[in-house]
């Protein structure tokens, strides 16, 4: 027996981004941002309401995004609690902000893994869009990183967002290898 939950669209945990921007004056800003993923490769994608983010990356066309993880977790929340139009955000967190040497975009020293990206479309304008960006560059702690080099979840412990029962979680277990449990059934 299945029920309905009409058009719920919050079924499913999504990534925690921190979107870092600057604005106008060069101050450093940051946002939680749930409704944003990689869309390919090398793009992410988010929308985003009227917020100070919003202006800034309109107005400066980049933006760097840093996974929220579970060493992280208190000012990934404080990023969408406040709003940087009232307070400096980056000096309340106690973070370091550094400037990106790849797009005119905050670094967030202490967040484990940040993809510098640089806008390719906006659908939309300062009071919401949808914004698609081309990583340009990965910065990543080489302590999450495994004996290949390659980003290592168990030690990276990334955040997704729940949106049903508004928890952050931490990502979970392998349960199979991609592209190789399902060749049982070929």
């Amino acid at each position: 027996m299945k029920k309905s939950l009409g058009n719920a669209g919050e079924l499913f945990p999504q990534s925690v981004f921190i979107i870092a921007s600057y604005s106008e004056d060069g101050t450093p800003n940051a946002m939680n941002a749930a409704w944003a993923g990689e869309c390919s490769r090398h793009e992410i994608c988010f929308n985003i309401g009227d917020h100070q983010t919003t202006e800034n990356i309109v107005k400066r066309r980049a933006f760097t995004v840093a996974p929220a993880t579970v060493a992280t977790v208190v000012t990934a929340d404080y990023f969408g609690i406040a709003t940087g139009r009232r307070v400096n955000k980056a000096q309340q967190s106690g973070l370091t902000f550094t400037k990106s040497e790849h797009v005119d975009a905050p670094v967030i020293e202490e967040y484990p893994l940040i993809m510098e990206c640089e806008v390719t479309a906006i659908d939309g304008d300062e009071h919401g869009a949808r914004v698609v960006g081309r990583i340009v560059n990965v910065l990543v702690d080489e302590n999450i990183l495994d004996a290949d080099g390659k980003v290592d979840f168990d030690k990276f412990q990334p955040l997704v967002y729940d949106a049903a029962h508004m928890t952050y979680r931490v990502v979970g277990e392998e349960v199979g290898g991609a592209w190789s449990v399902g060749k049982s059934l070929a």
